[in-house]
């Protein structure tokens, strides 16, 4: 990774450091996505704090929903109004500062929820809000930074340091702060969770949002530094009614262009699909395998260590072919690897009854694991690619407002799979069904492969600029 920014090719005026710094971002940001989202806090909010791993899930998928619909509404009107007025730091400062606060205040979701259960939701989709229109305004910058001839390379580069940062804090959690297994006294590596955090109270797992708060409050203060900002164009009083208007004028075109209309639907649902793997991974491995942090860590660190990869290498088949196959491909092997996901728990092997195993590694958990490589090598290169193919759908200027488009399409159905996880879960297995435990976990997250099918379909009407090579 050390040649990272001599190879994405900065544009004209940017340097060196001003490349790292808009990278930096990722690697900012991604410990809410590896830490909180995807392996230690959802797994730990539905398990312990939650009254039980289904009631969990449920409540756990709600809350996604009400943040989702909240950034599909605002993220392409402050688009908007960003690209009316000019410089983006002031808004992505802004939005740092509420994932902060909210990541923060998660020390309190004690075993039981000590009775504020509902503010620790709030706290979540708070954090969640700030790091998502964060991410809205930062992306905004990519083709500011690069030449289209080499955007992939840049995207993918930062995708892969996200990813990596991922990595770290997830050795961080698991080598210093939370119990190999609840009970123990020590961690992963035998020496006792510092900073005296207790495992009765779960201090570790609470403690990834403060981890998560620092770290983000720390990276990301090379991109306030060294990224050049886009220049103030008009003042804020009139750039509100101008961005509005704008985004009016945007809306109302969109159906005529039709591989722009075609790829936010079709990112829509993908997205949707790649946002439900993420969401609900932990969440279903801590209550249909059974899994304990440790093997959370573990298969986090192998997920995040691909995506890496995943990343990296697909920013360079976006270069070379161009981003909609490296879109198409990695849809394909993630709508296999989520069928495989809902077919196989304790019991059951794709489908097939087994005889249930003991130890970390039984053909569930061994399954389990390779899922988790190729979902992170697929979701890496999907990000990736995805900004790449938005940069060739969205009009010169207009840039910030295309991705609050973008996190539109996003988030526009965000509450789709959470809510198709919620009605899945917790009223046809639940309620009409009679199922419980494990098979109703595994029932509640089966939407996801149809959401990536969707995604797929709607990816045929897609074009890529003739620039991009494989265009």
């Amino acid at each position: 990774m050390s040649d990272i920014a001599a190879q994405s090719g900065t544009g004209p005026g940017v340097d060196k450091k001003g490349i790292w710094g808009w990278m930096l971002f990722d690697w900012a940001a991604q410990p809410f996505h590896t830490l909180l989202l995807t392996f230690f806090f959802a797994r730990y909010f539905t398990t312990e704090v939650a009254p039980d791993p289904a009631t969990g899930q449920t409540w756990w998928a709600i809350m996604l929903t009400v943040t989702g619909l909240t950034i599909a509404f605002l993220s392409p009107i402050l688009g908007a109004i960003a690209d009316a007025t000019g410089p983006r730091k002031p808004w992505i400062a802004m939005f740092a500062l509420l994932c902060i606060a909210g990541c923060v205040f998660l020390w309190n979701a004690v075993p039981g929820g000590g009775g504020i259960v509902f503010w620790i939701l709030v706290a979540f989709g708070l954090g969640m809000i700030g790091v998502e229109f964060a991410a809205v305004f930062n992306n905004a910058y990519l083709p500011e930074l690069a030449p289209r001839d080499s955007m992939g390379s840049l995207s993918g580069n930062g995708w892969a340091l996200g990813y990596l940062g991922g990595v770290v804090a997830l050795f961080v959690v698991l080598l210093f702060m939370v119990e190999s297994s609840p009970g123990s006294g020590h961690t992963l590596v035998g020496i006792a969770p510092v900073f005296g955090l207790d495992g009765v109270e779960r201090g570790g797992e609470r403690a990834t949002g403060v981890l998560t708060a620092l770290w983000l409050a720390v990276f990301i203060i090379p991109f306030f530094l060294f990224t050049p900002d886009t220049p103030k164009r008009v003042r804020i009083e009139g750039a509100i009614r101008k961005g509005l208007a704008d985004l009016g004028r945007t809306l109302r075109r969109l159906p005529s262009n039709r591989s722009m209309f075609a790829y936010l639907g079709s990112s829509m649902f993908y997205r949707d699909a790649l946002n439900g793997l993420y969401g609900f991974g932990g969440v279903y491995a801590g209550g249909v395998l059974k899994w304990e942090p440790t093997q959370l860590g573990l298969f986090g660190i192998l997920a995040a260590l691909t995506g890496a990869l995943g990343a990296w290498l697909g920013g360079r088949l976006d270069d070379r072919f161009g981003p909609k196959p490296v879109v198409t491909v990695s849809i394909v092997f993630l709508t296999i690897v989520s069928f495989m996901i809902v077919t196989t728990d304790r019991d059951t092997l794709l489908l097939m009854s087994i005889e249930p195993g003991e130890g970390m590694f039984t053909a569930p958990d061994i399954l389990f694991y390779i899922c988790g490589a190729v979902i992170g090598a697929a979701g890496g290169s999907l990000q990736a690619a995805s900004r790449t193919l938005l940069v060739d759908q969205a009009e010169e200027g207009r840039m910030t407002e295309a991705f609050g488009l973008y996190a539109l399409s996003g988030k526009a159905t965000s509450f789709l799979a959470p809510a198709l996880i919620a009605f899945s879960t917790g009223v046809v297995a639940q309620g009409m069904l009679g199922l419980g435990g494990d098979d109703a976990q595994r029932l509640g997250i089966s939407p996801i492969v149809l959401l990536f099918i969707v995604g797929l379909v709607l990816l045929a009407w897609v074009q890529q600029k003739p620039g991009a090579r494989g265009g």
